[in-house]
Order: structure tokens, then sequence, then C-alpha cells
């Protein structure tokens, strides 16, 4: 397929998976492109039936989106977790710190898992299959980006 990698990867192939939503009489029938995570279930199902969620929980209630109700926005960012390593997406833009020493491929599956010895910047707006990186040409953006994702992972990559 356009993606690149697949399960275990930090790749959009790894992360960007089909999400069903079923509610007969309460969800009208459609698809959208917005972004969720099963991190969301969580602080959204709790909206559902009025509960509340502890404040320092990653969820996010995006029950609007789940509901149909919302098909312009989701969650603004993710931290992406593979093999052990991170990557961090915000908006359209994936930012891959290097990884020198974890494999680039999972040997037992021969999937590109997003472990590299250099940094990677991808816009997957225009770039879906994250074939052209950007670290280089848009040194800023990936070390905005890098500051961002080590805030919120406490300084691990």
């Amino acid at each position: 397929g356009a993606l690149r990698g697949g399960k275990y990867s930090l790749f959009e192939g790894g992360t960007r998976v089909p999400f069903i939503v079923s509610w007969p009489g309460k969800i009208a029938a459609g698809t959208s492109d917005v972004p969720v995570s099963q991190l969301d279930l969580f602080a959204s199902l709790a909206a559902l039936v009025g509960g509340a969620v502890p404040a320092e929980t990653d969820s996010q209630n995006r029950l609007d989106v789940f509901l149909g109700k919302n098909k312009e926005s989701g969650r603004e960012n993710f931290i992406v977790e593979a093999t052990g390593s991170l990557a961090f997406r915000e908006g359209d833009f994936v930012c891959i710190p290097a990884h020198p020493k974890k494999s680039p491929v999972a040997w037992q599956t021969g999937i590109e898992t997003g472990n590299a010895t250099e940094d990677a910047l991808y816009e997957i707006s225009d770039d879906v299959g994250q074939r052209e990186n950007l670290a280089e040409k848009m040194p800023q953006k990936f070390r905005e980006m890098r500051e961002k994702m080590l805030k919120l992972t406490g300084g691990r990559i």
C-alpha cells in the first residue's frame, strides 16, 4: 500500500489503522479521517456516562468525533511507541529522532520499524508514504517538535 512500515513501526503504516464506531440510531453511517487514539476512549466514555477522569490522564474527550459530530479536528498530537522507540506526530508532521542502536527493520517480519541512524521529519499531508525526509530542509521544525516530544515524555526519546 501507500503507507510505509507496518505493525510495530513508527511509520504511518504502523499507526494509521481503521477504527470503527457503531451505534445504530445514534451515529449516522459515514467515514472520517480525523485522528484519534484508543487512549481517548477512557475520557470519551466517561463523558458519555457523566463520569470524570483524573486530571493527569493522557486521555482526551473526543466523544464528538466518535459520535460523528466532528469530522474536522481530532487529537492535536500523538506520541507513538514501537519497538521501544518513540515518534511524535503533531498536525501534519511526524518527527522521528534517530535511534542508532536499534534495527531499522524488524528481523522476524521484514517490516521497517522507523528506527534509523539519522533524524527524520515527514509532512504526511503531502507525503503519506513518508519517503521524503525533511529534517535537513526544516531543521527548526524538527528541533521544535523534538523539544515538545521531550517535554511530553519527560526526556525520553
